[in-house]
């Protein structure tokens, strides 16, 4: 995703834990992350998506339904490095702690880009 500008309220109590025993949290060093998300371009839709991940549905399966992106793959968009996403959902994405899709940790509330409401996790750092 291309740079842009701007900030968001990504540490809001919800499911995206800061503590997580020792992995690296935002500015901690990690350079990439191995991330899967879910755009809404609508916030009503993105919220209906939230309801079903804090039902226990799997993230993968609730990206399959909900999300309106290229990343058909569960969500999947892969390794990202530092500055390579937007500012919110770069800000969301390392800080948030490493989590699978069947529990995952994700950002609650969705974090609003340009391209729409998302719904962040991270399955990994490096």
């Amino acid at each position: 995703m291309p740079k842009k500008k701007g900030s968001g309220d990504d540490n809001k109590p919800g499911n995206a834990g800061k503590g997580d025993g020792g992995k690296k949290e935002k500015g901690g060093g990690s350079s990439a992350v191995k991330v899967r998300h879910i755009l809404c371009e609508k916030h009503s839709k993105c919220m209906e998506a939230m309801e079903k991940l804090r039902s226990g549905e799997k993230f993968n399966i609730v990206a399959q339904q909900y999300s309106e992106d290229k990343a058909r793959s569960g969500g999947d968009l892969g390794w990202m490095t530092r500055g390579s996403m937007l500012g919110p959902f770069q800000e969301a994405a390392f800080a948030l702690s490493t989590s699978t899709p069947d529990s995952p940790l994700y950002t609650d509330p969705p974090v609003k880009t340009q391209f729409g409401y998302h719904i962040i996790m991270v399955e990994g750092k490096k």
